[in-house]
């Protein structure tokens, strides 16, 4: 059964996007304590050997960097790869159900949101925002 409202955000993704808040997830060191816990008992994601083609690409593409991810996330990163490599295949013969999965699956990793991509320079300065 669906639950309302967005789903919890790893700790780890928290310390880097910076939404963490004290009275709600903890102080920093805590929540670094954490982290390092959850590292040391998963492990780190390591890349599976049998990713081939497209499936590698979207793994040093997508997975590789996005350093919060650890191996308790692996079934679900394996499965938005395949679903890339199938997409890439043939993207005409993508169901739109296939699309939601992988949307499902981005957005489980932490890949749709904006501000886990690091800091963007922007060339174009907005005459009335910025100084």
């Amino acid at each position: 059964m669906a639950k309302r409202g967005a789903k919890p955000k790893p700790a780890h993704l928290r310390l880097i996007d910076g939404t963490r808040n004290v009275t709600r997830h903890g102080t920093e060191k805590e929540i670094r304590e954490a982290v390092e816990a959850s590292v040391q008992s998963f492990g780190k994601l390591t890349r599976p050997k049998h990713l081939k083609g497209e499936a590698l690409a979207a793994w040093k593409r997508y997975i590789e960097p996005a350093s919060w991810l650890d191996a308790s996330r692996e079934p679900a990163a394996i499965a938005f790869c395949e679903l890339w490599h199938e997409f890439r295949f043939n993207p005409t013969g993508f169901p739109a159900s296939r699309h939601g999965q992988m949307r499902a699956y981005m957005s489980e990793l932490g890949l749709t949101d904006e501000r886990n991509r690091g800091d963007i320079e922007k060339d174009d300065k907005d005459e009335f925002f910025d100084d």
